[in-house]
């Protein structure tokens, strides 16, 4: 796979049903992907190895990002989100790789500025339910 410029990662949110918008003005996303598994464990264990129950466990997705401000529709419904509580769904796009999506919680939507500097957003979402994933074409 070739490199990827890190512009082309996007981040969308339900606008409708089906319906996807980017998240206006990310200049920084981050993507984890993690697995706890089921410690299985026991008195004979071969060797003392620890051992992990296949396909027991808990999977979690969390994204980051963070830009500039533009008052754009996107940017009113994380805000409507967070306030409402909604776990809303997302598309998180990434090129040659796939299309990560389902509902996320807004686990942080903080909003800065400096008295000579545009005003700037980071969010912190949190997948709240099951994920899908499609592998780019």
């Amino acid at each position: 796979m070739a490199a990827q410029q890190g512009r082309a990662v996007l981040v969308k949110v339900a606008s409708g049903p089906g319906v996807f918008a980017a998240v206006a003005g990310l200049r920084a996303r981050a993507i984890q992907l993690s697995a706890v598994g089921a410690d299985a464990t026991n008195a004979d264990s071969e060797g003392a190895w620890r051992e992990i129950l296949g396909g027991a466990g808990v999977k979690a997705a969390s994204v980051t990002g963070a830009g500039i401000f533009k008052d754009a529709a996107s940017d009113a419904l994380l805000r409507t989100a967070f306030w409402n509580g909604a776990t809303p769904d997302f598309q998180i796009v990434v090129p040659d790789f796939g299309t990560i999506e389902g509902p996320f919680h807004i686990a942080a939507l903080e909003y800065a500025g400096t008295h000579d500097g545009a005003a700037t957003f980071s969010m912190t979402l949190n997948s709240a339910g099951a994920l899908g994933f499609t592998a780019a074409s």
